[in-house]
This record gives C-alpha cells, sequence and structure tokens, in this order.
C-alpha cells in the first residue's frame, strides 16, 4: 500500500477513535485506542518506537520515540493540546527525518471539528 493509501486509510479510523472518545482526554488514551483500531484493521504497527540520533557515525540513543509507526513507513505524532504550534511539526518532521519516512499525520485529537486536528507533513528528503 502506498504512503497516500495509507494515510487515508488512517485518518479514517483515527476519526473513528475521535468520534468515539471526544476531546479531553490524555494522549495515552488516544494512542492505545488507535494503535488498537489499526492493528485490528490488519495494519503492521509500532508503538514508541525508538528513533536514535546518529551523529558522526554514532548511534545515539537519547529518548526519541514515533508515537505510531504503520506499515514501517508511515509517521504518526499524537497530540491532545489546546491547539497544533510549529514545534509539533518540527518534531513530526524530525522522526520523519531521522527514519528517512516520507509521510506523516500530526493529529490532535483535542478538537471539537476532526478537521481541525489533522495536518499530513511531508518530507522531502
Amino acid at each position: 500500500m502506498l504512503e497516500n493509501e495509507l494515510s487515508h486509510k488512517v485518518i479514517g479510523l483515527a476519526m473513528k477513535v475521535h468520534t468515539g472518545l471526544g476531546a479531553g482526554l490524555l494522549e495515552s488514551a488516544y494512542q492505545k485506542c488507535l494503535f488498537y483500531k489499526l492493528s485490528t484493521s490488519g495494519l503492521f504497527v509500532e508503538k514508541e518506537k525508538p528513533m536514535p540520533l546518529v551523529f558522526e557515525e554514532v548511534k545515539l540513543e537519547v529518548g526519541y520515540r514515533i508515537d505510531l509507526l504503520v506499515e514501517r513507513k508511515l509517521v504518526i505524532e499524537i497530540k491532545s493540546v489546546e491547539s497544533l504550534n510549529d514545534v509539533h511539526l518540527a518534531q513530526t518532521l524530525t522522526y520523519m527525518k531521522l527514519g528517512g519516512y516520507k509521510l506523516g499525520l500530526l493529529i490532535n485529537f483535542n478538537v471539537v471539528r476532526w478537521k481541525d486536528g489533522i495536518k499530513r507533513v511531508v518530507n522531502g528528503l
């Protein structure tokens, strides 16, 4: 499945999680529910995937973790905040660059209108 097809499927499943739970919960609750929905839909999902930083050919484990990585190609960064800002976007882009991933979804579940909580992020590699 290509990244775009995958992102559409993930957005649909995330929307079901948002509809079922609503806004106002902790990020970890949305992450676990979305992980469950993605896994039961037949997708391969890694939760809290470690993302090492490579500096001068040394791989450093500095605590970076991708919230969800779907099919080894789509980065999902989950938030439950008042509004997304540039730091959230930079975090998602950093994970994508470190792992060589082309597409990411920055999802804020703490919104009333679902379309206000989704941001597609493209890495030009």
